[in-house]
């Protein structure tokens, strides 16, 4: 698989980042993480960075492709947290979407409502289901899925890092066989482009950054004033041609 990658992350309508993406690749293994962060000066911002330099350290010595091992660099980026909230006596917290490609193989775990969204031959095959009040309005049958961008209570989060409820739900094994893309961000960016826009301009796209900039300009005609900060990591995976001779 060729794997290619780009990403964005603005500061939006707010006077701080707090949102943190990390990107690292080692020729076919790769490792990305994008994270929310909670709780206002520079907070957040503490959260999702300690949160991502301890899934990468965890990435950097095990990999993170088996169940086990993103369980355990889920729990270590917990404790990262909880000991920044103790160094600076804050309330500080992060959501966490994190992928992780070997090869051919991938697996995926997320906390909170940042999402990650699969395609595969241009088409959404899955994304990930938020730990939000308003996701479970949905799974109660009182909203649609697409009702989340509207619901009252869409910012009330049930998990994150630092919470001390931090489970990740954690995705199959997955073999990628035809031509893939992923899509990581956090709700600020996923509130304003709807995933038909994310499929259209997918198939539009020639690279990772082309994708990330279209969609772009549609959230930017969207989004209020004052709107939160918006980050997104795409990643391209291209199947190689092989050439035989007959």
């Amino acid at each position: 698989m060729k794997i290619s990658t780009a990403f964005l992350s603005e500061l939006g309508g707010r006077e701080k980042n707090e949102d943190t993406v990390c990107i690292r690749q080692k020729e076919n293994n790769l490792c990305v993480f994008v994270g929310d962060g909670l709780g206002g000066y520079d907070g957040g911002k503490i959260a999702s960075l300690a949160a991502a330099e301890t899934v990468m350290k965890h990435w950097g010595s095990h990999g993170l492709l088996t169940e086990a091992h993103m369980q355990a660099a889920a729990a270590a980026a917990e404790e990262s947290v909880k000991r920044q909230q103790e160094n600076c006596k804050g309330d500080m917290k992060t959501t966490m979407v994190t992928l992780c490609m070997e090869g051919t193989q991938a697996r995926w775990m997320h906390v909170g409502d940042s999402r990650l969204y699969y395609f595969r031959n241009g088409k959404l095959e899955k994304q990930t289901l938020d730990h939000s009040v308003s996701q479970i309005a949905v799974l109660m049958g009182e909203i649609p899925q697409e009702g989340i961008r509207f619901h009252a209570d869409r910012n009330r989060v049930l998990r994150a890092l630092g919470s001390g409820n931090a489970k990740p739900d954690i995705s199959p094994l997955m073999e990628l066989k035809e031509d893939t893309a992923f899509l990581l961000c956090t709700d600020g960016f996923w509130e304003y482009v709807y995933e038909r826009e994310m499929e259209e301009t997918l198939k539009e796209a020639r690279e990772p950054a082309d994708w990330l900039e279209k969609m772009r300009g549609i959230l930017e005609k969207r989004i209020p004033e004052g709107n939160d900060n918006f980050s997104a990591a795409a990643v391209f995976c291209k199947a190689e041609n092989v050439c035989r001779r007959g």
